[in-house]
Order: C-alpha cells, then structure tokens, then sequence
C-alpha cells in the first residue's frame, strides 16, 4: 500500500521526548499502515499454550484483515496457518475456540491435514495437483509456553535473542503445566498505541490503581529526586533495600531478577523481576496468593512479580501462584482489544485451591481504570487544540521507548516500500 508524503513527514519530523502528532492516534490511514508496518511484519503476542491442552485444539486470531488458525498437532507441537480454504477462500474455522481432527472446509468439503496439506478434494479431474493447495502457513513460535505469530514472509531473527534472554525468567513459572482460569476481552476506546504508552508508565498508578498498588513501591517505576521529601527518602531507601535483598535471594534459587532490556530491538522486549513490598504476595486485595497451588516446583510464595514486555502488544505478570497475560491488538483507529487471560496449576481446583474472583479482581478492576484513562486521551487528541506534550524523563522513559521503537519501525517499512512506489 502507498501512504502520502504527509505521514513521511509526520514519522520523520518526531520531537524526541515529546507525544505523537495527533494523526498518529485518530488518522484511518495511520491505523492501516500500523496493520501493515507494525502487526503484520513483527511477532505478536496472541495466545498460551494452555488454550490448546490437546491434540486437535484449535483457536482463531484476527488481526487486521486477517485470520489466523492455529491447531495443537498429534505430536503436541503448535502450527498456525490463514484461516482461508485454497479452494475459493472460505474461512475455514468460524469459532473462537474449537476441537478438530483434520481441518475441513464447510463449503465444499475440501480437507487438510494438521500440516495444513490437502489430502481431499472430490471432483477435480485426475491432473488436480493437490501438493499445490496446501494452507498458507503462519510463522509461529512458543516462549516458554507463550505464543507469538507473524504474518510477515520472513519474520525477523532476533526472536532467537528475545528466547535466550527470557526463557530462564519465565521457565520456572511452568506456563506448559498451567490451565486456564479465565480470559476476558475488554474493548477500549482508544488507539492502541495509547493502551501500549498507559501500560508502559505508572506516573498515574498512585491515583488511578488503589487496588494494584497495595504491594507496590511507587519508586518502582521511577521518580523525580526534586520530589523527594524525608517520608520519601525513607520509602526509596527501604525500595531499594528490598531490591537488593529480594534479587539476591531470587538469584541465588535459580531466578533470575535483574531488569534485561532491549526495547530498540526490532522485537524489543524488557524483563524484571519486582519486590512486592511488605508481606506481599501476589496482586490480590490481601496481597496473598490467589491459589494455594504454586506454579511449577515453586515454594516459596513470596516471589515477586516478575514482569516481561514486547512491542508491540503485550505485557504479562508471573507470580509464584499464578500468571497473567495481556494481547492488545488493533480494531479501528479509536478501538482496541485487550485480552487478559488468567493462568493457575494446572491441577489447582477452583473453590478448594483458588477462588474465581479473588484471582482476578485487581486486574479486571485495573483494566477498567486504565481503559477509562485511554477513552479520555483519546478524546483529548480528538480537540484541535491538542499538541504534543513533554515526557517526564523520571516517570515516561519507557513511553518514549516504545514511541522511538514505533517511528523507527514506521520509517523502515516506509524505506522498503520505496523501491516499489517508484516502479509504480
């Protein structure tokens, strides 16, 4: 696709340290160009492993135009593939969620196997060669039993590093032995860059979260040293004791803690392991564990949160008795998909082990207060007197990250494309 000169310019002309120019957040062409630049060419974060428990699971992803199937093999290995029969391009799967033996077109009963090769198509002549209609495949890889996609030709290698880095962080939290307890979709509305640039800061945590921040330190997600009264002195020191204690402990049990960042990567990603302060446990009202169960051969529940990153759409947050995901994908250029899914043992038993609402009531809560916050900045960006505002260099470094890394990535694709416009 061919985009004007005018949004060249808007990605070129960025103010480093300072909001997006407000097309970027409501212009129906910038949404296409994030769909082709952005979703379609990177690794998305889009399921857990323990959606497809069994051979023969299956679910659908959207993103953009498209749709992905990705299926549990007899081998307990994860294919994706379009989600479009090579007959006349119906889709193949409708549902969410679904369990299937071969892969067969309602239509015209066109079937696939789970390697995506056709194995049956009545009525077309003996010279139909079916080796030549098998599924369009879909890159896809499992993180330490989290899934990512790209719908890119060649998806980019630096996957491998991201892998290397994070999976001793995430490995002994076990996600392959995890069910789910529950996933909720939540509409927000707003870009998605704006549901991206709220999670990647907490300079409005202390205001908006009462119920997050309970086991929290706000100098976790940095602060200005001007503001730095005696009570706050005091607070940053006991902060950065429980750091030091907590990630020397943790280390010394085979977890690893220190912050690892490579947010400019082309898949950029950042990992830390954080205290919950106090008696902390877990992100409940109580800050106790949600599930008497711990993940994998944990022990001890006092384990932190350890949160993981990537651009462009998903964090997530590993504690010592559950996890939780989040997948943001883009809808329209003021609507937004936020999936959270809610992960315990597998063998923890709701009512006995865990309670429902218990485990998922601090996030559900938080979701809804960030989202509320994402409705009113994108009403804000809406008003011509709108501009863009300065970063705070304390709070928003991560903001400006991601923005950085989402020019950088805008330019690139635009700098590829240019050999083709100009053979148009």
């Amino acid at each position: 696709m061919r985009f004007s000169s005018d949004i060249q310019e808007l990605v070129r002309s960025r103010v480093k340290g300072m909001s997006l120019e407000a097309p970027f957040y409501k212009a129906p062409e910038i949404h296409d160009l994030d769909i082709e630049a952005i979703f379609a060419q990177h690794w998305v974060f889009v399921a857990v492993e323990p959606e497809l428990p069994e051979p023969g699971d299956c679910i659908t992803v959207q993103i953009g135009a498209a749709s992905v199937l990705i299926l549990r093999g007899d081998d307990m290995g994860i294919r994706a593939f379009h989600n479009v029969c090579r007959h006349r391009g119906a889709k193949l799967v409708d549902e969410a969620a679904t369990t299937i033996g071969n892969i067969v077109c309602r239509y015209h009963g066109w079937t696939y196997n789970e390697d995506g090769d056709l194995i049956l198509a009545e009525h077309m002549g003996a010279d139909f060669d079916k080796s030549c209609h098998g599924l369009k495949t879909v890159h896809v890889r499992s993180l330490a039993g989290l899934i990512f996609i790209c719908l890119a030709e060649n998806a980019p290698e630096d996957f491998e590093e991201m892998a290397r880095v994070i999976e001793p962080y995430l490995a002994p939290h076990d996600v392959a032995n995890c069910k789910v307890a529950h996933t909720y979709d939540l509409i927000e509305e707003g870009n998605w860059k704006f549901t991206l640039e709220n999670n990647r800061e907490c300079y409005h945590c202390e205001g908006t979260h009462p119920q997050l921040t309970i086991p929290l330190s706000e100098f976790g997600f940095g602060f200005s040293v001007d503001d730095v009264d005696e009570r706050r002195s005091e607070d940053v020191n006991n902060y950065m004791a429980a750091v030091e204690r907590d990630h020397a402990r943790w280390e010394a049990n085979g977890l690893p803690s220190i912050e690892e960042e490579r947010l400019s990567n082309v898949t950029g990603f950042r990992t830390m392991r954080l205290p919950l302060m106090g008696e902390g446990e877990s992100h409940t009202l109580d800050t106790k564990v949600a599930s008497k169960k711990l993940l994998g051969e944990l022990a001890d529940p006092k384990l932190g949160g350890l949160s993981f990153w990537t651009h462009p759409n998903s964090w997530h947050h590993f504690m010592s008795d559950h996890i939780v995901t989040f997948s943001v994908l883009p809808l329209a250029p003021n609507k937004t998909l936020l999936r959270t899914t809610w992960l315990v043992h597998k063998d923890a038993i709701e009512g006995q082990d865990y309670n429902l609402d218990n485990l998922k009531q601090v996030w559900k809560m938080t979701n809804h207060q960030d989202a509320e916050l994402v409705r009113l900045a994108q009403l804000g960006v809406e008003q011509s007197a709108y501009e863009p505002g300065p970063y705070s260099q304390y709070t928003e470094p991560h903001v400006e990250a991601f923005c950085s890394w989402y020019l950088e990535r805008l330019e690139a694709h635009l700098q590829a494309s240019q050999p083709m416009i100009a053979a148009e």
